[in-house]
């Protein structure tokens, strides 16, 4: 299965995610299915139902939505970048929490790292693909 990382003074399950040019630390232990993101609740935190639905869509998927605390640090990105970082790191820090939880997690595609990222800008272009206007005369 895969290795987790458990913090040696508090013993918590660690994940680390990432999406675009965001990253997100996560903490998961035991409790009442309380998330706390940036010292924010997820509420105040990811406005748009999207973004929290990508967070819950974990806890439900492997059943621990009133089971586990979860603590977020995230930064970098927009938004929406911050949600599925936040995503990945929560599914692989369940995968610490219990490997039991890691066929569904697998199956579900939480654990999948979206590889895709902002082109870099090449020289003589405007942009990382748009080039300079073209003049007939």
């Amino acid at each position: 299965m895969v290795a987790g990382k458990k913090d040696k003074i508090t013993g918590d399950s660690l994940g680390t995610g990432r999406r675009k040019s965001s990253v997100a630390r996560v903490r998961v232990r035991a409790g009442s299915g309380k998330i706390v993101i940036n010292t924010k609740d997820l509420e105040t935190y990811f406005v748009h139902e999207k973004d929290r639905r990508q967070l819950t869509d974990v806890l439900t998927t492997t059943g621990q939505t009133e089971s586990v605390d979860i603590v977020i640090r995230v930064n970098g990105g927009g938004t929406t970048g911050q949600a599925g970082a936040c995503r990945m790191g929560i599914a692989r820090a369940l995968v610490s929490y219990s490997d039991d939880l890691f066929p569904p997690l697998r199956d579900g595609g939480f654990l999948t790292r979206d590889a895709r990222m902002k082109e870099r800008k090449k020289y003589g272009l405007h942009g990382a693909r748009r080039g300079t206007q073209f003049s007939k005369r």
